[in-house]
């Protein structure tokens, strides 16, 4: 399965503003430059947070994005959701009724595609394990992997 981009894009930018902003919104621009990504298509990634409740935007000069709840009650499913929409990753589309089994009896299908149904059982199990995880949790494991992520990000902001 390939993810968008932009989950990738929405949370590090989720995580930056975990960090430095608690007090004032995050401009899009500072948070493209910190991460080198278009202005543009970041913009769009952090519309569709808005959209979904994630952050806020605040227009204007001083404005920009801020979280609109804390880290520990957004999950990483949150972020995956507003980016990628709610469509489940896998689509049955029901090729076991052409070609060969075009010609069998309405009756052979009556259960569910054995393929689609350990395929959805997966995909279960991946957004569930996406729902148990919030930013307050990659926040801390990244405070404990990289101590000085955080320290260098509002270093960087304060001076950008």
């Amino acid at each position: 399965m390939r993810l968008n981009e932009g989950v990738e894009w929405a949370l590090h930018s989720c995580l930056l503003m975990a960090w430095v902003g608690d007090q004032q919104p995050v401009p899009t621009a500072k948070l493209a430059a910190a991460f080198e990504l278009p202005p543009a298509y970041l913009n769009k990634q952090l519309q569709a947070l808005a959209r979904a409740g994630i952050v806020t935007s605040t227009p204007g000069p001083k404005g920009g994005f801020q979280l609109a709840r804390q880290p520990q009650e957004i999950t990483l499913m949150d972020v995956l959701s507003a980016i990628e929409g709610p469509e489940d990753a896998f689509r049955c589309q029901e090729i076991r009724q052409r070609g060969v089994g075009a010609s069998a009896s309405e009756a052979s299908f009556a259960e569910p595609c054995v393929i689609a149904a350990a395929m959805r059982t997966a995909e279960l199990a991946w957004r569930r394990a996406l729902s148990a995880q919030t930013l307050a949790d990659i926040r801390a494991d990244t405070d404990r992997s990289a101590p000085q992520a955080a320290e260098m990000m509002r270093g960087w902001y304060a001076t950008h």
